[in-house]
């Protein structure tokens, strides 16, 4: 087995991603105490590292002072990143176009840790639709785009991803949740009911790069009688087709 002690340290810094790394996986705010506990540091060694990384506005306080939560600044610099902010821009109009025919919303799901995040959304026309706000985050196990995401990698790839998920879900049913991926992938689109939102199904595709996917498209399906199902999982892949190959990602032929 490799050896995984780091080579070099910089205990400053890891103090700092180990609060950021705590606090991002929390769904409440954390008080000074538990953040202690949880990277398992004294109220003395954290307590100046607290104050930088809110005076960066990487971390702010609720109101009345309840604990500490991260702010949208981490995720702001992920869309920065070329290969995000190109797959945002060039999927956009797509979305725009896809929205208005279907009638349905429709939003662009990255990977990101064991999880999933929205990083584009666009809404329809009409006054009906489910819409998911960009930001949102789901456990990658737990989503139909997820599910999308593990289904179109390298078998390299999956079985990383999964290792993750595990760290996170110990009770993870892998065997089940390989079943679904490999039936996603031989279908080439995911059609779940939703995992959260009752009477909604999600419908969701992959935009590939040389086989592997780099996000998914989802639309969040509310039954309405301008189209039916069918035809919103035919233009969800042809907008899907039509994104890889602006990115020139994948092949033309998904347009087909």
């Amino acid at each position: 087995m490799a050896d995984s002690t780091p080579k070099y340290r910089a205990p400053a810094l890891d103090k700092g991603l180990d609060i950021l790394e705590l606090l991002a996986g929390s769904s409440r705010p954390l008080s000074i105490a538990e953040i202690s506990e949880g990277v398992g540091r004294s109220r003395g060694e954290i307590f100046r590292m607290l104050q930088v990384l809110e005076e960066r506005d990487y971390i702010a306080r609720g109101e009345g002072d309840i604990g500490y939560s991260v702010t949208p600044r981490l995720f702001r610099l992920g869309m920065e990143q070329p290969p995000v902010k190109s797959a945002i821009e060039t999927a956009l109009p797509v979305m725009h176009r896809l929205a208005d025919a279907c009638g349905q919303a429709c939003h662009l799901v990255v990977p990101s840790g064991e999880q999933i995040v929205v990083v584009a959304r666009v809404d329809p026309p009409g006054e009906v639709a489910l819409v998911v706000r960009v930001g949102h985050r789901r456990p990658m196990s737990q989503s139909t785009s997820g599910h999308v995401l593990l289904a179109f990698q390298q078998e390299q790839t999956r079985e990383r991803w999964l290792d993750l998920i595990a760290r996170f879900e110990p009770a993870l049913d892998r065997k089940k949740l390989m079943r679904l991926v490999n039936q996603i992938h031989a279908r080439g689109y995911a059609c779940e009911k939703s995992h959260v939102v009752d009477a909604v199904t999600d419908l969701s595709a992959p935009v590939l790069q040389h086989g592997a996917a780099v996000c998914a498209l989802t639309i969040p399906y509310i039954e309405q009688h301008a189209q039916t199902m069918d035809d919103v999982i035919a233009a969800l892949l042809r907008a899907t087709g039509e994104i890889s190959e602006a990115l020139h990602f994948g092949s033309p032929s998904r347009n087909s």
